[in-house]
């Protein structure tokens, strides 16, 4: 047993499990890099008044979960709990939103950083895909982040999640509600910290999971009764729009996502066969958010979609995914000159893009060949001296039991042709 272990809630990705993971997070990005969408990478920490402007000072997330530290040169950085701040800081400080078409369309995976009460499905280190469109106002482009989300789901053989739907309307008709809202929050038995919340930011009250604040909030004023006509019109285009895609998703009025910077489009994707943590991912339109931080005015939109989560939820329908074999080929060498030529011949396997390995350590065959057995190769390569003599090897084909000889020169193109 190591003397070290994990941080409390964290976790290593490890194989064969880790496959698993590598796999969604291929499949959360495929329909990404077929749309448009570059990959960026941002670093693990930011300055913390990136993720104070951002994701807004009265979140959980900047007053309870962050991770804040002071560097030695005095600087505050925080470890980064969400990618959306990041990534326009990025795009900003690199100016892509001048030097190309608009919009800036980028994806990014990562892990994320969030100091909360471990449990399953929620972690205080977690992976996520995220998708940020920057600089344009359209509809359309609402609706294919949507469509781009379900089309990566629905890849992995996910169908058991729903896609709710809302709009946060903007800053000429939220500000009404805003104000209504208050009034009615103010008339509530809440606490203190509630109480200081609403009057900050009265829609993080809306997303207050406690039962006790939850039964209070009936009968709460809506936002869609107080959007304005432009911020209707455009919610019914983006409904239009993925309806016509043929992508299924539900009303929820009362939908708020847990950080400032959103504004009209929100969304999230939940999965019922994970209990309290169904979120499994979600986004919206943040129209101020390059403005908050520093920058003009950018209109954007962009979701972020939980790797672990999806891995849950993948588990929970008990879908198991066709992964790769990771070893395909496995050499076994019985003497020296036939780990010359066995090595020599993994090499080259894995030039023409066949999966191969070697024993190594110098096991005998009942060893090696259980070192075969284990890696779930298909084939293994067996050649002893005598073999070697006759320039041929043996071929044996793992499932089957069949055993051959080939031409030590024959060993590529035949497994080649075997392999496809």
């Amino acid at each position: 047993m190591s003397t070290f272990q994990a941080p409390k809630g964290t976790y290593d990705l490890i194989p064969p499990d880790s496959a698993t993971y590598l796999a969604v997070r291929e499949a959360i990005a495929a329909p990404l890099r077929n749309s448009g969408y570059g990959y960026v990478e941002t670093p693990g920490f930011e300055n913390v008044e990136l993720f104070a402007r951002g994701v807004g000072e009265s979140t959980d997330i900047v007053t309870k979960e962050m991770y804040a530290f002071e560097t030695k040169g005095g600087d505050r950085l925080a470890l980064r709990p969400e990618g959306t701040a990041s990534v326009l800081r990025a795009a900003l400080e690199a100016n892509l939103h001048k030097v190309g078409n608009l919009p800036v369309k980028l994806w990014y995976s990562g892990s994320y950083y969030r100091y909360e009460r471990p449990q399953k499905g929620r972690y205080r280190h977690f992976s996520q895909v995220g998708a940020e469109a920057i600089g344009a106002e359209d509809p359309a482009l609402d609706a294919e982040l949507i469509i781009l989300a379900d089309q990566a789901y629905r890849s992995l053989g996910l169908r058991n999640f729903r896609i709710l739907l809302n709009s946060l309307g903007d800053k000429e008709c939220r500000p009404v509600y805003r104000a209504a809202l208050q009034d009615f929050l103010r008339g509530l038995d809440l606490d203190e910290d509630t109480l200081r919340r609403a009057e900050i930011n009265p829609l993080r009250v809306l997303d207050d999971k406690r039962e006790s604040v939850q039964k209070q909030l009936t009968g709460a004023p809506l936002l869609r009764d107080y959007l304005c006509d432009a911020c209707k019109a455009y919610h019914e285009e983006v409904r239009e729009l993925i309806t016509a895609a043929g992508v299924s998703f539900e009303d929820d009025p009362k939908l708020v996502r847990g950080l400032d910077y959103y504004t009209r489009t929100t969304f999230e994707f939940v999965h019922d066969g994970l209990g309290s943590q169904s979120a499994v991912g979600g986004g919206g339109r943040y129209d101020g958010l390059s403005e908050m931080i520093g920058g003009p005015a950018l209109p954007s939109v962009g979701w972020a979609l939980g790797v672990d989560r999806t891995v849950l939820a993948l588990e929970a329908e008990g879908v198991e995914l066709a992964l790769p074999a990771a070893t395909s080929v496995f050499a076994v060498p019985l003497g020296e000159e036939a780990r010359r030529v066995l090595f020599g011949k993994v090499t080259e396997l894995r030039k023409v893009g066949i999966a191969a390995d070697f024993s190594y350590g110098g096991k005998g065959l009942k060893g090696a060949m259980k070192n075969a057995n284990r890696s779930g190769a298909r084939y293994a390569l067996v050649a002893g001296e005598r073999d070697l003599a006759d320039g041929v090897v043996q071929l044996k084909d793992m499932e089957s039991g069949e055993q051959v000889s080939i031409g030590v020169n024959e060993i590529v193109a035949e497994l080649e042709s075997r392999l496809g």
